[in-house]
């Protein structure tokens, strides 16, 4: 019987073989291992808040001298269905620019406190003559992905902040700003301070009478009064 032994070649391809398998075993451990590992190591977080616009849209009837009382109640109704409110931007696309179409639209928009804009956003689709359309752009503000809480490693190699980091204080933000918009290019001055504003609000707040303060009735605690 003759016994055969391997080669050298076959030695080495064997161990170079198991050598690559080594390492691509263990560079797959450390990619898993390093998936929950927080990377941001500056105090900017990177959950901010993204502001969207949608558009609403209502089509009216319009004649010569405007709208009509019926069809103005029906914007009116429209309005409280949709909440109009501070932050909203109302503009109106009629084919005819009437400026009479348009005054009838701004008296309704008056009682909600709001002023008609003369942009009218694109790809509102066609308007027939003798209709006119009534927009409502309306801004909302959210923080995407948040909480995150994928850094569930407790190695820190980076000195990263937590990936939830910014999560709280940005959506609570999103959630309370009055207008959105303003996140994105601020508040327009209107020559006011922000004292000002504040005190208007706090003047507000004073002036306006408490409830039940002129209902109370003059009782009396003697007897037989």
């Amino acid at each position: 019987m003759i016994v055969t032994h391997p080669s050298n070649t076959h030695r080495h391809a064997a161990s170079h073989a198991a050598l690559r398998l080594a390492l691509v075993l263990g560079a797959g451990l450390m990619i898993s291992g390093c998936a929950g590992v927080p990377t941001n190591a500056m105090l900017d977080s990177v959950h901010q808040p993204v502001v969207a616009h949608t558009d609403y849209t209502f089509d009216m009837v319009t004649g010569v001298n405007g709208a009509s009382q019926a069809e103005k109640a029906r914007l009116a109704g429209w309005f409280d269905t949709m909440d109009l409110r501070y932050g909203d931007r109302v503009a109106i696309e009629d084919p005819l620019t009437s400026e009479a179409t348009r005054s009838a639209v701004e008296q309704v928009a008056a009682h909600y406190g709001i002023l008609v804009s003369r942009d009218v956003p694109a790809s509102t689709g066609y308007v027939n003559a003798g209709t006119a359309r009534v927009l409502i752009t309306r801004a909302t503000a959210s923080v995407p992905h948040c909480p995150d809480w994928s850094g569930d490693d407790q190695a820190n190699p980076y000195n990263a902040t937590s990936t939830n980091f910014g999560c709280a204080v940005n959506s609570n933000l999103a959630v309370m700003v009055a207008n959105p918009d303003d996140l994105l290019h601020g508040a327009a001055s209107n020559g006011q301070t922000t004292a000002r504003r504040s005190a208007k609000a706090i003047d507000s707040l004073w002036a306006t009478p408490t409830a039940g303060a002129n209902t109370a009735t003059k009782t009396s605690t003697k007897g037989g009064e």
